[in-house]
């Protein structure tokens, strides 16, 4: 049987990605998002709100999908607020869906504020979880977008009969313009900003993050979970961690990005430096940078999320995650974390992204 996939975020990171090892595993791949500009070669358009039923429907009319993937989240002022808009976007498409019986798997991609909590309570003292972080570990006695849309998922399943996973990365790294969770992207352009400037390479982070061990999940390996999940029987109805399998020390991988980039750095001294108090009188200076270079986009807020960063790097803890529901059921892809940030500042130097 011919396998259709519809990747639901198809322009961010986890999604473009997706949507790249989709291609390559010869699947019919369709990616659906507000402006779908920006799809990779081969991905097949499909622009439509996921707040709209009616554009979404049309949108939709001739496509009929086997596979559904989703890589998307709006993001609103309170978590209230998020629960509600999050549970409909994904309400509005199953409703959609439900219409074609065609669809044969769900995977939805979320990640560790599962565990550590929603951005209002994100890590906080006095409720921090075990790490490692396991995916047996029960819900947080807070509201949590994650959780309704894992809620919305379950629920479409057990109505229309298809299986579902659920994908719980940890700070993924990959190539995606205008996303809101972008760390890779962001410590490149700050390095790059700095060696413009002469300034040093500031860690923004927490003690213990600095000193602790930490993983991250390269958006490729995120990517080949998802295919496993959706298409391995005994894989099906299940969450899953995701990282690439390594673990490290920020104070060992912060120099070492540093000397890609050319630039002196600063690791932890006393207390936290947000990145976005570093960053704040920086848009000029990036605009500069953009035309000196001729670079692609001279829009620091259209690369860069420092906001985002400080929540990953100012975590009051170490934070790793456990494998084992995946492991344990074959999937054993892994990826060197180091190469992860290397290779992706070279594709961003190529695609004139960084000077």
């Amino acid at each position: 049987m011919k396998k259709i996939a519809l990747v639901v975020g198809a322009t961010g990171i986890t999604g473009s990605n997706l949507a790249e090892e989709l291609l390559a595993q010869h699947w019919d791949t369709y990616g659906l998002a507000r402006n779908p500009a920006s799809l990779p070669k081969g991905v097949k358009a499909v622009r439509a709100d996921l707040f709209d039923v009616d554009q979404l429907r049309q949108a939709l009319q001739e496509v009929y999908p086997t596979h559904v993937f989703i890589n998307t989240w709006v993001r609103r002022d309170t978590e209230a607020e998020n629960v509600r808009d999050n549970a409909s976007m994904l309400r509005n498409l199953f409703d959609v869906l439900a219409e074609k019986h065609s669809v044969e798997h769900v995977a939805l991609v979320t990640g560790l504020k599962h565990y550590l909590g929603p951005f209002e309570a994100y890590a906080k003292e006095g409720a921090l979880p075990e790490t490692p972080l396991r995916e047996e570990q029960p819900r947080l006695d807070l509201p949590n977008f994650y959780y309704a849309q894992e809620d919305e998922v379950c629920a479409a399943a057990k109505r229309d009969g298809f299986s579902w996973s659920v994908h719980r990365p940890h700070t993924v790294i990959g190539r995606a313009v205008g996303n809101l969770m972008n760390l890779g992207t962001t410590l490149a352009v700050y390095a790059s900003i700095c060696k413009q400037t002469g300034r040093k390479f500031i860690w923004p982070g927490s003690e213990a993050q600095w000193n602790g061990l930490s993983d991250v999940t390269d958006a490729s390996i995120l990517a080949k979970q998802l295919i496993w999940a959706s298409t391995t029987a005994e894989a099906k109805n299940s969450a899953y961690n995701i990282v690439n399998g390594d673990v490290f020390r920020w104070k060992w991988l912060w120099p070492r990005i540093a000397a890609w980039f050319g630039v002196a750095y600063e690791g932890y001294s006393d207390a936290i430096r947000p990145l976005e108090v570093e960053m704040e009188h920086d848009h000029e200076t990036w605009r500069k940078i953009a035309s000196e270079y001729g670079l692609s986009n001279e829009r620091l807020d259209a690369l860069a999320s420092p906001w985002h960063t400080d929540l990953d790097l100012g975590r009051p803890i170490e934070v790793m995650t456990d494998m084992k529901n995946s492991r344990i059921k074959g999937f054993s892809e892994f990826q060197s974390t180091e190469d992860s940030f290397l290779s992706l500042f070279e594709r961003l130097r190529e695609e004139k992204i960084i000077p």
